[in-house]
C-alpha cells in the first residue's frame, strides 16, 4: 500500500489531496449553513455578502455570526501563513501540523454537538462557527501554500472563471486544466449534497465525515512526502 502510494508523482498526489478538502468544505458549509444560522465557514465570499444584506435588515439575516466567522477564517489563515513563512515548498511536517489541527477542531465540534444534541444556545453556535471559519481559515492557508492550480480547497468561483474563460469557447488557452476545474467544482457540489443529507439525521454527522476526510488527507499527505522530500 505504501509503495503504490509513493508511486504517485506529487503533483497528482497533492491535487487529489486538495480535491478530497474540497469535497470536505463543501459538507462543512452546508453544515453551517443549514444547521447553524445561515453562516458559511468556508466560502467568506458568501458571509461578506450575507453580512453586508444583515446590516441592513434584510429577511432577518445573521450579522454577528457570519462577522465571527469571518473572524476566525482570517486568524486561523494568519495562524497558517505564519507557521508556513519559512517552511520548504510541498508537504512538510508543519503541513502536516496543521491540517491535523483542522481535522482535531472538525472532529471537537462534532463530538461536541453529538453529546448536546441540537439543544444548543446561540453563544454556543456563534462559538461553533467561530472555530470552524478559523480552522477552514488555517486549511485554506495550508493549500495555498501547497499551490495546486486551481484548487484553493475553500472557492471554486475563481475555478469556474478559469474553467469558462479557458474553455474552447473562451480563450482556449488552457483547456488541458479543465478536468481538475470541472472535480473541483463537482466535488464541492457533491460535498454540500451530501452535507445537506447528513443534517437529516444529526448536525454533527457532517463534521465527522469532514474531520475525518481531512485525517485521512493527512496521514497519506505524511507518508507521500516521506518518499518525496522537497
Amino acid at each position: 500500500m505504501i509503495r503504490r502510494i509513493a508511486a504517485v508523482p506529487r503533483d497528482g498526489f497533492h491535487l487529489a489531496l486538495m480535491l478530497a478538502l474540497t469535497f470536505s468544505t463543501g459538507v462543512i458549509d452546508a453544515v453551517g449553513y443549514l444547521g447553524l444560522d445561515r453562516v458559511f465557514t468556508g466560502n467568506m465570499t458568501g458571509n461578506v455578502v450575507i453580512l453586508g444584506m444583515g446590516l441592513v435588515g434584510a429577511e432577518d439575516l445573521p450579522v454577528l455570526g457570519p462577522l465571527l466567522a469571518l473572524v476566525g477564517f482570517m486568524a486561523g489563515a494568519a495562524l497558517g501563513g505564519r507557521a508556513l513563512k519559512t517552511a520548504e515548498p510541498g508537504w512538510t511536517r508543519r503541513t502536516t501540523v496543521l491540517l491535523s489541527l483542522v481535522a482535531v477542531v472538525m472532529l471537537a465540534v462534532a463530538a461536541l454537538l453529538l453529546a448536546i444534541e441540537d439543544d444548543f444556545s446561540h453563544t454556543v453556535g456563534i462559538t461553533i462557527t467561530t472555530l470552524l471559519g478559523a480552522a477552514m481559515g488555517v486549511q485554506a492557508a495550508t493549500a495555498r501554500f501547497i499551490a495546486v492550480k486551481d484548487v484553493t480547497t475553500v472557492v471554486v468561483t475563481s475555478t469556474i472563471t478559469g474553467l469558462a474563460a479557458d474553455s474552447v469557447l473562451g480563450s482556449g488557452k488552457a483547456a488541458g486544466q479543465s478536468p481538475r476545474r470541472v472535480a473541483a467544482v463537482l466535488l464541492i457540489l457533491a460535498g454540500a449534497a451530501a452535507g445537506a443529507a447528513l443534517l437529516k439525521w444529526h448536525l454533527g454527522a457532517g463534521l465527522v465525515l469532514s474531520g475525518g476526510i481531512t485525517l485521512v488527507v493527512v496521514v497519506l499527505g505524511a507518508i507521500h512526502a516521506r518518499h518525496h522530500p522537497a
